[in-house]
């Protein structure tokens, strides 16, 4: 049925990003789209090149009598967040994106669809495509790895790209002008132990299930309020612990740094006399969970059911410092912007906690606008799980986009788009992190503005675009490719 998407209007766009839907490229794999990027640009004859760590560039000649405008590098990531419903069979290193047409949305059963950044990708190789356009020198960039790492933008040499403009498809709300973004860094907590091999007699094993949240993109979304798996599984497990006799022998929440968790299970051990109670405490938290998130998350279940007993359980210590650190960690938005109403300055997303034979992991992204707002997090986090005894290490930094209003693109875009839909685009700064940081840190002459259609949902199995909003972004990346001038 994804066959349909092809049909849409442009079909110069969809036609591509059909054609990415059928390819897997989670974060790591991308040798086959990169191969049919570099394809793609063999086809249509252009100067097509692959660098060290695996990005595509591919140059596009001027219209002739335009060869004198300013040169203008379109950019996108190739790889995809692989999310799925719990009740999907999909393998995203072998299985297409089972795309449908749902009104105005193009959407995916039960995964995440990849139009981050897909749809970015398809309108980059839909201008290089498309000689109905008039335009000066143009180039698309096409990176890799950009959801975890931002390896391909990290790997940018200096004179690889010759651009005096860089135009970011990488956003996700049409007739939005978006110039800075937040800058981040991981921060990663082990713990190791021995294993407990003493459980009472009379004891027995229980699996805990949080799911039904929605998750989402731990930059896009974390304003929104939604419950973060991780905490709430844990805020259950504390009164467990502290007033059922409940141990901790396993937990698994979330599998994704930049995603918010939608799902945690625990295995727990209590004494046999504890059992009903307990299960009443889970319904109860079902209760509580639901109410608190009204109107937020509507499908949130919270089950207890038998399991079989566990071989080992954490030392009591380790469960308890464990407990109390998670608990007590910030997570969710910190800090707000002042110069932009609304728009967040710092966050924490508590991405992953899972257990395995005599080791606890632990993953946090930290990301903030402000350096030292970012690195004032990252204290704080450090500071609480090294206190619980954890190994504490923050890593994988990279910086904001600080924006710039007097930019020259910014003021062509905003008249382009007002003469286009008669209506001012907003100005903003995105909490989400984009590429156009790292890649101003290599090119600082590079004028930046980052757009991009309507995208709802991004790093869940909720991601949809809009038809008509592709359609209406297509438009205004013509009109402004024709409308650059002169250096």
């Amino acid at each position: 049925m994804s066959e349909g998407i092809r049909s849409l209007e442009p079909k110069q766009v969809w036609r591509y990003f059909y054609d990415f839907t059928q390819i897997p490229r989670p974060t790591g794999h991308m040798e086959e789209i990169t191969n049919y990027v570099m394809e793609v640009g063999d086809h249509l004859g252009l100067e097509t090149i692959r660098d060290a760590v695996g990005n595509v560039l591919i140059r596009k000649p001027a219209t002739p009598g335009m060869e004198n405008r300013k040169t203008v590098t379109l950019q996108a990531h190739l790889d995809m967040v692989p999310q799925k419903n719990a009740s999907v069979n999909h393998d995203f290193l072998s299985d297409p994106i089972d795309a449908y047409i749902d009104g105005d949305w193009v959407k995916a059963r039960g995964t995440t669809l990849g139009a981050d950044n897909g749809i970015g990708a398809s309108f980059a190789l839909a201008a290089l495509s498309d000689n109905t356009i008039k335009h000066g020198p143009l180039e698309a960039l096409f990176t890799i790895n950009e959801e975890e790492g931002m390896d391909g933008a990290f790997g940018l040499k200096p004179r690889f790209l010759q651009g005096d403009i860089l135009l970011n498809c990488d956003s996700e709300e049409e007739g939005q002008l978006f110039v800075g973004c937040a800058g981040g860094a991981d921060v990663d907590v082990t713990f190791q132990y021995k294993d407990d091999t003493y459980i009472p007699e009379g004891d027995i094993a229980v699996k805990i299930t949080l799911s039904g949240l929605k998750g989402g993109h731990s930059g896009v979304d974390i304003h929104l309020g939604r419950g973060n798996a991780n905490k709430l599984i844990f805020r259950f497990l504390k009164e467990a612990v502290c007033d059922y006799g409940a141990r901790l022998a396993s937990v698994q929440g979330g599998d994704l740094h930049n995603a918010i968790p939608r799902e945690a299970v625990a295995v727990i051990t209590i004494p046999g006399d504890n059992a009903e109670a307990l299960w009443e405490l889970v319904s109860d938290y079902q209760d509580l969970f639901r109410e608190e998130y009204k109107g937020i998350e509507e499908g949130i279940t919270f089950v207890a059911e038998p399991a079989d007993l566990p071989q080992t359980l954490i030392p009591e210590e380790i469960q308890d410092d464990l407990i109390n650190a998670i608990e007590g960690c910030q997570n969710g938005v910190i800090s707000m912007l002042h110069d932009f109403p609304g728009t967040v300055e710092s966050s924490t997303n508590l991405s992953v906690v899972r257990t395995s034979p005599g080791l606890i992991e632990i993953q946090m992204l930290v990301r903030s606008s402000s350096e030292s707002r970012k690195d004032a997090v990252c204290s704080s986090l450090e500071s609480i799980f090294s206190l619980a005894g954890g190994k504490v290490e923050i890593g994988n930094g990279y910086n904001g986009w600080q924006p710039n209003i007097n930019s020259p693109i910014l003021h062509l875009m905003k008249d382009v788009y007002q003469n286009l839909f008669g209506k001012e685009p907003a100005v903003k700064v995105m909490h989400a992190g984009l590429e156009c940081g790292i890649i101003q840190g290599i090119y600082p002459d590079m004028d930046m503005v980052s757009i991009g259609p309507d995208l709802q949902h991004p790093h869940s199995p909720d991601e949809r675009v809009s038809i008509s909003s592709v359609a209406r972004t297509w438009e205004f990346i013509k009109n402004v490719l024709e409308n650059i001038g002169q250096k």
